[in-house]
């Protein structure tokens, strides 16, 4: 395994050695130790290491936060502080250069281990949430749909290359205007440009769909569109921004003989999103690659067996495609790793069902699809996750997925393990049923491979 490399920077020649010593016996590689922030920036742009310890109180015209502040913008590479001096105001300049942690002098060696290993993890993590955003961007500047981003001011912050071409404002024009000086809708009844009215109602709704509305473009072309507006909602369900989505439904309404409702459009479009979000995940996962696909059928036939609706099996069937959408968020490393999970790792993986909810929660699908993905792992006697819900706790269609999911997991291969066939699932969803599975869902299943020759595809 390569030895992760650190710079120290700290003028006091004592500490400097005593925190080297440590760092060797650890498993580190300093590459260096320097007493000046010039001498630290040289250091880091020659050698690249993937750490610095910096003292905030160098020698030298450059403080650390200086210094730190450079190698963040020019480097990226990671910031550790090191100081004896933990009032307020140095502890707030030195937040500013949004370092990776702080270790206040004297301190134990097993604080200094811990910090370093979280500081390197959360670097890493944050690198690959950038590459995931860059890959997003790319994604979303491909799309045939025009795509606008604003801040909670509703002031543009994005838009892809199709708002120009819908719009008829080139993109450097439409960065930093109001999303309403381009999204210009008119109403049919007054003939005005009516986004009052959408805003009162985003300040209310999460969403907001809008079929055969009138976009007024920049020339004054009139072009009829389908809309989703989406509020983006933070953790604290604080509004930070808007997402407007921009259909061009021109060629739609001239084939269609009468205006249909376009709700099943709307459906339709949201399936394929979800179509979209599940290759996703499997493209990232090339082992699991049709897992979601045939779990959807799976539970889809299971339900279908159990005598119920048809408007229930299909939110099923739905449910399936995206329920494990939430490993999106696991690096791919850690889903295709061979060997066992670290608990550090299985933890990571366990999040996989809160973090599709936090995805989903906000869609406004006709079924509760986000329920029915958080819930796929939970179990009857409260063994599952990831908030140990009991029997009536839990949904009929997650119970249903649960089953689908263990089925299809067990008789497919895996980077850890190989296919342990279609017979083992049977009994192993026999033995939990009743304890782990619902005795109903169960026994369809068992029907569908033991009396009607069900095979996945």
């Amino acid at each position: 395994m390569t030895k992760h490399k650190i710079l120290i920077v700290e003028d006091e020649r004592i500490v400097a050695k005593d925190i080297k010593g440590s760092l060797r016996n650890f498993g580190y590689e300093v590459i260096d130790i320097v007493v000046t922030g010039e001498d630290a920036i040289k250091v880091a742009e020659e050698q690249l290491p993937d750490l610095v310890l910096m003292d905030i109180m160098l020698k030298g015209e450059l403080t650390g936060i200086d210094a730190a502040r450079h190698i963040r913008d020019h480097l990226w590479i990671p910031v550790v502080f090191l100081t004896a001096y933990a009032d307020e105001s140095t502890l707030q300049n030195a937040k500013l250069t949004e370092p990776f942690g702080y270790i206040i002098k004297p301190f134990e060696d097993a604080e200094l281990h811990s910090t370093i290993q979280m500081a390197i993890y959360r670097f890493e993590m944050e690198r690959k949430l950038i590459e995931r955003e860059q890959w997003l961007t790319t994604i979303l500047k491909s799309i045939s749909d025009a795509v606008i981003v604003t801040d909670k001011s509703g002031t543009i912050t994005f838009s892809n290359p199709m708002t120009e071409s819908l719009t008829g404002w080139p993109i450097d024009e439409v960065l930093g205007k109001n999303l309403f000086e381009i999204y210009r809708i008119i109403d049919d009844q007054s003939s005005g440009v009516a986004n009052e009215m959408i805003t009162d109602q985003l300040k209310n709704d999460v969403s907001i769909y809008r079929n055969n509305q009138l976009l007024m473009s920049k020339n004054e072309d009139i072009i009829p569109v389908d809309t989703v507006l989406t509020n983006l909602v933070d953790k604290n369900n604080d509004v930070s921004g808007s997402v407007v989505v921009l259909r061009d439904i021109t060629q739609r309404l001239e084939a269609e003989a009468k205006n249909q409702e376009s709700f099943e459009k709307l459906r339709m479009a949201l399936g394929g999103i979800i179509q979209a979000m599940a290759f996703t995940v499997e493209k990232r996962d090339p082992y699991t690659a049709g897992h979601q696909k045939r779990v959807s059928d799976l539970a889809r036939a299971i339900a279908t067996e159990m005598g119920l609706d048809e408007d229930q099996v299909d939110g099923i069937r739905l449910a399936g495609v995206v329920h494990d959408v939430g490993k999106i968020a696991i690096p791919s490393e850690i889903l295709s790793k061979p060997g066992k999970l670290s608990e550090l790792e299985f933890n990571l993986v366990r999040k996989h069902p809160e973090v599709g909810y936090d995805i989903l929660k906000n869609i406004e699908f006709p079924w509760p699809i986000a329920d029915m993905v958080i819930q796929h792992h939970e179990r009857l006697d409260g063994t599952g996750y990831p908030k140990s819900l009991k029997s009536d706790e839990i949904r009929l269609e997650s119970k249903i997925l649960a089953v689908a999911d263990v089925v299809e997991a067990m008789s497919s291969h895996r980077p850890y393990r190989p296919a342990l066939g279609v017979e083992k699932a049977m009994e192993e969803i026999a033995e939990g049923s009743g304890v782990k599975y619902d005795t109903t869902v169960v026994a369809a299943c068992a029907s569908l491979f033991q009396k009607k020759k069900y095979q996945f595809r």
